[in-house]
């Protein structure tokens, strides 16, 4: 294979012939894109053949699942990535427009070994992306993604027989019927289901609709230019949204889906947006209660609650706070054996016997059914009411380039740190530890907390804060974690601010 070209100008002739792909796309678990001007279809082609050596290379049966979301260049992106696929002598089993739950789905019913999602997730139009995997449930981490970056840029993609190509017919119905199993909710329930026209438009009313649920949809018919916004249930836009929706409809809660259906908003019956990690923490007081002992992972953005909460405590519930990220957080919930797992992003990836293990959004909305049908005497905001207070910041992403963003968070570590080993105070109380497991999360002596870490696939850092005491104290936290990040120039503006 020729080496591709990191830079390749559109409408040349280069352009059509030659791979071009920018090395920053290989991220820590994701491979992502700006189409196509960082990235073009011979270059995707490359990369399906890359994988493809890859899998021989590990020794993974040569056969894949392969989906696309519902953008309109998609399917371009996934049939070029096929090819290469083809080229590597592995066989393709095409899904067609997939969630990347589906796909994870379609690993097991098929049973193949791999899977390739084509898709940018929440990111704007403009962006495209693969998420793939060998060992089922998990996807590529930082190993596998720096071995497959190193096959593609350098050339190893090596073409072999035995590639071969069929179209897999019935897998969303499948999925579908895998996600109802036997339950019917008793309850009466009315769901405001909001998809931002994405993927999740072609699955999620459906799905509630088949459980018993009453659906109000909203921005549910699919639609690839987002029409009114991108379809992310973390960002406020969305969430203010559905709380608007569930207020003018008197609906029980509104469930929000992103733009390839892994992950799942939540907004209560009061229009009260409830932040996905402590939507886990809701779920995690129930879980534990029908299976005491359970371990429960945690991303390093999410809540305190779950070690502290008195409710998991009683319950005999054990917490693991882990790297954020899809794949960290996948495999951290199989290595230890987790019941689940719960990002503050909204990934929530749900075990045996509950789940598989990956992360999927509807599996999620209808585990928040059957919890409320647990509990037919109670609201979703009982539900939230329940839980000890806490002030938390949404998560904010100042910009910082790719090419420089781990460098920069370096150097925002040690600084916290040294502040930490030198005693002087945050929000004008003392540090009592600094997490780096992933970026710092500075832990203060009466559990609040602020943390900084990079964006695994923007160009950006991230940033929250939790206080157990006040939104002043909470404001304080954050003002003096910018003042440490405001010392790197190269750090921008935040996407959404407190």
């Amino acid at each position: 294979m020729t080496k591709p070209l990191p830079d390749v100008t559109p409408n040349s002739w280069e352009f059509l012939r030659d791979p071009m792909i920018r090395p920053t796309g290989f991220r820590e678990y994701d491979a992502r894109w700006k189409y196509p001007e960082e990235i073009n279809l011979p270059g995707v082609t490359a990369l399906g053949l890359g994988l493809g050596t890859q899998m021989h290379r590990r020794g993974i049966a040569p056969e894949i699942a392969v989906g696309n979301d519902y953008r309109d260049y998609s399917l371009a992106i996934k049939q070029a990535l096929m090819l290469g696929l083809m080229q590597a002598g592995i066989r393709v089993r095409d899904i067609g427009p997939a969630l990347s739950p589906m796909a994870y789905f379609a690993q097991f019913h098929l049973d193949v070994p791999a899977v390739a999602m084509v898709t940018a997730s929440h990111n704007p139009n403009g962006w495209t992306g693969v998420k793939m995997g060998f060992e089922r449930p998990l996807t590529h981490g930082p190993d596998e993604m720096a071995e497959l970056r190193d096959i593609v840029l350098n050339g190893e993609g090596q073409p072999r027989p035995g590639g071969s190509y069929e179209f897999a017919d019935g897998v969303r119905e499948a999925y579908l019927d895998d996600l109802v199993g036997d339950f019917r909710i008793s309850r009466p329930l009315k769901v405001v289901c909001a998809t931002g026209n994405g993927t999740a438009s072609h699955f999620a009313s459906d799905l509630l609709r088949r459980i018993g649920v009453e659906v109000v949809g909203l921005h549910d018919r699919l639609d690839y230019t987002f029409p009114h916004y991108n379809p992310n249930p973390e960002a406020m836009e969305m969430l203010h949204d559905m709380s608007a929706a569930v207020k003018a409809s008197g609906a029980d809660l509104a469930l929000g889906f992103d733009g390839d259906g892994d992950r799942c908003g939540v907004v209560d019956d009061e229009g009260e947006e409830i932040f996905a990690d402590k939507v886990g923490v809701i779920l995690a007081r129930d879980l534990s209660r029908l299976y005491p002992g359970s371990t429960f992972v945690a991303d390093v953005k999410s809540t305190g609650l779950f070690a502290s909460d008195p409710v998991l405590r009683e319950n005999g519930a054990k917490a693991d706070y882990w790297k954020t990220g899809h794949s960290h957080m996948k495999r951290r919930v199989k290595a230890l054996g987790a019941l689940a797992g719960f990002e503050k992003s909204g990934h929530y990836f749900l075990a045996e016997p509950v789940g598989r293990g990956y992360d999927c959004g509807l599996r999620v909305a209808v585990e928040i059914c059957k919890m409320l049908d647990r509990h037919p005497d109670q609201s979703m905001s009982d539900l939230r009411r329940a839980l000890p207070r806490t002030w938390n910041t949404p998560t904010m992403s100042p910009h910082c380039p790719d090419e420089e963003k781990y460098t920069v968070l370096d150097r925002l570590v040690k600084k916290l740190v040294a502040r930490a080993e030198a005693g002087e105070p945050l929000a004008g109380r003392p540090i009592k530890e600094v997490v780096t497991v992933n970026g710092a999360r500075v832990i203060l002596d009466n559990g609040s907390w602020g943390l900084v870490r990079a964006s695994s696939n923007t160009p950006n850092l991230v940033v929250v804060c939790e206080s157990g005491e006040s939104e002043e104290e909470m404001r304080a936290i954050f003002a003096d974690i910018d003042a440490v990040i405001r010392t790197e120039p190269s750090v921008g503006s935040y996407d959404q601010t407190i």
